[in-house]
């Protein structure tokens, strides 16, 4: 066990600020071990150097639903599951710029579509480059997409489209992986992410707790995240499906999800911490996270779990005294908090 004191969190936080990165050879447990009430208070210092008051709000649109190939344990739009979600074909244009257009007018600073199955192709691609194009025409929010293990020239395609951010989660460490997905490899995911840094996009990349992973796990998961150089980290609490092989496991506590957001500020320092799926499970809904490490959030109708409409989230900013403009966002990274 590493107990760390208010003085050894002070010195350490002081160094992050002048440049050092917390490695895989460096005595990790006092990630673990220090009182959780210290270790947020310190996560907030560094969220509040590198972020300032800002807080990012991405939302999503589920633009295809059901019907993937893929056999990833805690997903409902696995075929080989029977989770009785409703399943689509890619939405026509018009519905999703509706949406776009409505979720800029209430303040959304980044707007994706995502969509289910191993990668999107073909025909429902092609559609989703028109939209694409109209909306990076007519819009001024930001874009940002999620369709899986797409191919460079695709991405390429994408970001001559105008979509600036793709969204590719990691899920869980390299370790852990292959008891959660073995229809495609972690090797897979990194290969993506590489390609679509690479084409230029600011990606977009996190995962899910709570599946069985270990607390080592999590920090692995962290870890290769900054050696991704990933600038925004969406942070998922599994929100166990019925007909989905983790329908019986247990949902985290508020603590241990409060831990896991100080514990990736303090390796990811400048990068956006996302809360993603589980939101529901924090004080608050999330408010005492907005001051103790996370600076960014999914808003509005999150796919197959409950979210917080994005009024709801302004008010809710407003009253912690926080800001999602962009001019207020001092963060040490690239796009990802901008529009």
């Amino acid at each position: 066990m590493s107990t760390y004191t208010e003085k050894q969190l002070e010195e350490l936080t002081q160094s992050i600020l002048a440049g050092r990165r917390l490695r895989a050879e460096d005595d990790l447990s006092f990630l673990l071990d220090t009182p959780l009430p210290l270790l947020q208070s310190y996560a907030g210092r560094l969220q509040r150097h590198f972020c300032g008051k800002h807080i990012d709000f991405c939302t999503i649109i589920n633009g295809r639903s059901g019907r993937c190939g893929e056999n990833c344990k805690y997903c409902a739009q696995a075929a080989c599951h029977h989770t009785g979600i409703e399943e689509y074909p890619f939405l026509p244009k018009e519905e999703i710029i509706r949406n776009a257009r409505a979720n800029q007018e209430a303040g959304a600073n980044r707007f994706a579509i995502v969509t289910s199955g191993r990668a999107l192709t073909g025909k429902d691609f092609d559609r989703a480059i028109a939209t694409y194009e109209e909306m990076h025409r007519t819009l001024s929010i930001g874009l940002c997409a999620s369709h899986g293990l797409l191919t460079r020239e695709q991405l390429h395609r994408l970001h001559e489209a105008g979509v600036t951010s793709y969204h590719h989660n990691i899920e869980t460490s390299r370790r852990f992986f292959p008891q959660i997905c073995t229809t495609h490899t972690y090797d897979d995911r990194i290969r993506t992410i590489r390609m679509a840094q690479e084409e230029g996009f600011c990606v977009c990349s996190g995962g899910i707790i709570g599946m069985g992973e270990t607390w080592q796990d999590r920090i692995d998961m962290a870890l290769d995240l900054q050696r991704l150089g990933i600038e925004s980290i969406p942070i998922n609490a599994l929100m166990p499906i019925p007909g989905t092989p983790l329908e019986h496991r247990p949902q985290l506590s508020a603590d241990d999800i409060l831990r896991t957001i100080a514990l990736f500020r303090f390796i990811n320092p400048t990068a956006n911490i996302r809360l993603a799926a589980g939101r529901k499970l924090l004080p608050e809904n999330g408010a005492t996270a907005f001051l103790t490490g996370a600076s960014a959030s999914i808003t509005g109708n999150m796919l197959t779990t409950s979210g917080t409409t994005i009024k709801e989230d302004m008010q809710m900013l407003h009253d912690l005294g926080l800001t999602n403009q962009d001019e207020d966002c001092r963060a040490a990274t690239g796009t990802c908090g901008a529009r």
